[in-house]
């Protein structure tokens, strides 16, 4: 066929010379996830092995880093080395160094000054070789003598249970049921990945181990690299924080064998793995695992196709599952395991739920930031030298700025949002698109000095706190304060080695900490995520409440757990408060089937997005009418709506939501109606299927 095509054609084919590669940089089972999220998700080819292929593998102009390296070929006798030291000190100098290396080689560059001329000059008479070593651009090179090797911990009964049945699944034949690990918060998750991974490595086999962000989970990432550290070169790091060489070195260790175990962000999904054991998804319920830009996957069900192509076991961790996994749990399509208590023998911490309308009447400011029953815990820690870590998921000194005389309300010029007061850089910031702008000193609509601050960030925290508690040594970890290089690491040695008595953070702090001497944990707003117009704001309150309430008491010592809200008997905090998932899942599941929502149906939304507002709605309403001739009876297709954030980055934004029991029906109509409609030059319209952000 493809030779007739070639006599037919106008041009002169060239025979092939040589490969570049002898083997392709996409493997077959690679190619088939592709090709399967390309169906599923609607997202064109191209795009996914974009993803696949990471810009520092698929381009040219990056390439393997060397160095010159000097080899000993031949040392002089004495008479010879005489004249050589005579005539030229510095070659004589770099011949008896060389010779007493082990290796009888060593790095030009280590040589010395001038060392380069006398290397080529005695290469030129024999009595060296110059050769290009390949040199590994390691990431974290300057924590490599942190990693210091750690033992497997022993494993109470409940962890021995769940690994013994990780290895049971490990030996026998495919196909493998998906293994949800569901355990609380302190339970001993980490250690059976630990001791799961070594197994599969023993076995010969590789592992990949997928956390929602590595700026998030620097704890994950030292555990694992401390328990293969004899065998440092086994492990690899891909994450976005990489250097485009950084990354060409991990993924072509990990492409030829030699990194065995690969710990990774999202993107990490697609690692080219030869012989694949073991997926490890941890925190499987974080909305960081989706995708949302082209192509918008979500990494853990990615990582669930991938291991059924790749006959391995996949193990998801949490201990707050999504609705989603945990409804494959009970329709049998997923293995439970579960771990009940917590690993170090201690109980749950006591949850103290404060209604904060009460604490409003009591405090004459107004605006109270600690309740009374938050700052006396406080108080009595750092008497007794115990450490808290306060949270608080808004970055920034104040929410808005107003007048008090006119009600107006500094907004960015291209978001439907307030701007942020930030104190540190004195500067209105947009944390939409970014924007930013000067402090106006009176009102610019009225021209009025009575501009007020609402609300409250984590800067004003850290300012409130200071004030309260001078004596007390504290740090704040969010997107602002940590935008130096290992700023983060940072700040957690000094408060693992409790240089600090207090941690004030966003969701940076939330998950994936341990931290031995905390035994207090305040939750200062926990209504923020609340009230949202998102089904899954319920499921992502609860999420956020346990796993920051999980930060406490994970030591020798009990622990306690404050949560301040408007709305204290909202089901989230009430669930949250007991521990309870259970609870909270059967009445949630039950609400989600009521209005058909996931994961009793899949559902995908539909953006457009343009500069101009009316040609955005058009463009919406004229697509749902094409969508609607023609529509499969198994799909809802809603109305169109103004997105809740009407206009981002410039442009207004109007949404489409539509639900189907089968995924592939609905985006085959899709794909099928945008393929035939030509879409204004001005108007971007964007297909999210199985939709994780509704704004």
């Amino acid at each position: 066929m493809l030779a007739e095509q070639a006599d037919q054609a106008d041009f002169v084919l060239r025979e092939i010379d040589s490969l570049i590669d002898p083997r392709p940089l996409i493997t077959p089972v690679l190619m088939r996830v592709a090709r399967w999220i390309s169906d599923y998700y609607g997202a064109n080819l191209e795009s996914v092995i974009r993803s696949i292929l990471p810009e520092a593998v698929r381009t040219e102009e990056h390439a393997a880093k060397t160095r010159k390296v000097a080899v000993l070929a031949k040392f002089p006798d004495q008479d010879s080395l005489a004249k050589i030291a005579r005539r030229a000190p510095k070659q004589a100098a770099i011949l008896k160094l060389l010779e007493s290396m082990p290796e009888r080689r060593m790095p030009v560059a280590e040589l010395g000054v001038g060392a380069a001329s006398a290397v080529r000059a005695m290469a030129k008479s024999g009595l060296l070789e110059m050769i290009d070593e390949e040199v590994r651009r390691e990431p974290d090179a300057d924590l490599a003598e942190q990693f210091v090797e750690s033992t497997p911990l022993p494993l109470n009964d409940e962890q021995a249970s769940a690994l013994a049945e990780v290895i049971a699944a490990m030996a026998e034949p495919a196909p493998h049921a998906p293994m949800l690990l569901l355990g609380v918060t302190g339970s001993g998750k980490t250690e059976v990945y630990l001791q799961a991974a070594s197994h599969a490595i023993e076995q010969g086999k590789s592992v990949l181990v997928l956390v929602p962000e590595i700026s998030l989970t620097p704890q994950t990432v030292r555990r694992f690299k401390s328990r293969f550290a004899a065998r440092k070169e086994l492990v690899a790091v891909l994450h976005s924080h990489l250097s485009q060489g950084e990354r060409f070195d991990e993924w072509h260790r990990i492409r030829s064998g030699e990194a065995r175990v690969v710990i990774g962000a999202r993107s990490a999904v697609f690692a080219p793995l030869p012989n694949l054991g073991l997926i490890i998804v941890d925190e499987e319920h974080e909305t960081t695992y989706k995708q949302e830009n082209l192509p918008r996957y979500h990494a853990r069900d990615v990582a669930v196709l991938r291991a059924s192509f790749e006959s391995c076991v996949i193990l998801l961790g949490s201990a707050t599952p999504s609705l989603e996994s945990w409804h494959n749990c009970l329709t049998g399509k997923y293995h439970l395991l579960r771990l009940q208590q917590r690993a170090d023998g201690q109980t749950m911490p006591l949850v103290r739920v404060v209604d904060m309308r009460l604490e409003a009447t009591k405090q004459k400011s107004g605006l109270a930031i600690f309740s009374d029953k938050l700052r006396t815990a406080m108080e009595q820690r750092l008497e007794k030298g115990e450490q808290t870590i306060l949270f608080l998921n808004r970055r920034g000194f104040a929410r808005s700025l107003q007048c008090q005389s006119c009600g107006h309300v500094v907004h960015c010029q291209h978001c439907a949002v307030p701007l942020t007061y930030h104190r540190t850089d004195e500067r209105l910031i947009c944390h939409v698109c970014g924007h930013q702008a000067i402090v106006p000193q009176v009102c610019p609509e009225c021209h009025s000095p009575g501009i007020h601050l609402n609300g409250y960030g984590t800067q004003k925290v850290e300012e409130i706190l200071a004030k309260i508690l001078p004596q007390a040594k504290f740090a704040r970890i969010d997107a602002d304060a940590m935008r130096r290089k290992n700023a983060l690491r940072d700040a957690l040695d000094a408060f693992k080695a409790h240089k600090l008595d207090i941690l004030i953070g966003t969701q940076m702090i939330a998950k994936g900490l341990h931290f031995p001497n905390v035994t207090l944990v305040g939750i200062l707003n926990a209504d923020l995520g609340l009230h949202v117009p998102d089904f899954r704001a319920g499921e992502r309150t609860f999420q956020l409440i346990t796993q920051v309430a999980g930060r406490a008491g994970r030591g020798d010592l009990t622990g306690e757990v404050i949560v301040q809200t408007f709305t204290p008997h909202s089901p989230s905090v009430q669930f949250a408060r007991r521990h309870d998932f259970d609870g909270f899942s059967e009445q949630e599941m039950e609400f989600r089937q009521q209005f058909h929502y996931p994961p009793f149906c899949h559902c995908a939304v539909i953006t457009s997005r343009s500069t101009h507002e009316r040609r955005a709605e058009f463009t919406m309403q004229t697509l749902r009418l094409r969508l609607l001739d023609q529509l499969p009876a198994t799909i809802q297709l809603g109305e169109v709506l103004p997105s809740p954030l009407i206009k981002a980055h410039g442009q207004f934004r109007f949404q489409l939501t539509m639900r189907c029991a089968q995924a592939r029906p609905l985006t085959r109509h899709v794909q099928a109606v945008l393929s035939k409609t030509s879409l204004p030059e001005d108007v971007t319209v964007v297909f999210d299927m199985d939709a994780y952000n509704l704004s």
